[in-house]
């Protein structure tokens, strides 16, 4: 699958401006921790392509999921639709979300579950800056929001966390990892 086919089947079945940027993001975010975790002499462009589409596609169900009323199959609805997601990005995108009961069993499965939520908080963290630009967040700032529970309530912190024990990377690290790779698209995110 390349990464425009997985962009058609994205924007078949995802509508909304602000998901499809949030996809983006995931996409951004899913490739800056594929560089950090994969040395780069053992780097394949086709693994790190997979990483990508995989943050890319996470969320395609997300409106399908929203219009059938049960979140539980958020991650699973689409492949009623679509059997052209190669099994390694399915089964990511399957265990991305906890309500589905499908365990994350790679680095590529905790990746997608751990940033999905991190990304959410980033976008909540540029919005409430004066200028909305993504770019004059810090990764600090970001820990600091992380640990207000009042703030983008939404957000699953737990998940985040995970990065610690599943992907042996330090919170304060994941959180620069992924800030950076949202920065360097900040204009199509809108941010």
């Amino acid at each position: 699958m390349t990464r425009n086919d997985a962009y058609q089947i994205l924007t078949k079945y995802l509508k909304n401006k602000n998901l499809l940027k949030h996809s983006l993001a995931t996409e951004a975010a899913m490739r800056g921790i594929y560089n950090y975790l994969i040395p780069a002499d053992k780097q394949n462009p086709e693994d790190k392509e997979k990483w990508g589409i995989t943050g890319l596609l996470h969320d395609v169900d997300y409106e399908l999921t929203i219009n059938d009323g049960d979140l539980n199959k958020h991650g699973l609805l689409i492949f009623e639709k679509e059997a052209s997601i190669p099994d390694n990005i399915a089964h990511a995108i399957k265990s991305h979300n906890p309500l589905t009961q499908i365990e994350p069993q790679s680095n590529l499965d905790w990746a997608i579950r751990t940033s999905d939520q991190l990304t959410g908080l980033i976008v909540a963290a540029a919005l409430v800056l004066p200028d909305k630009k993504i770019t004059n967040l810090t990764p600090d700032s970001i820990l600091k929001r992380f640990k207000e529970k009042s703030f983008a309530k939404g957000v699953d912190r737990e998940q985040i966390i995970l990065c610690e024990e599943k992907l042996s990377i330090p919170l304060p690290e994941f959180v620069e990892i992924v800030l950076e790779e949202m920065q360097k698209i900040g204009g199509e995110l809108g941010l």
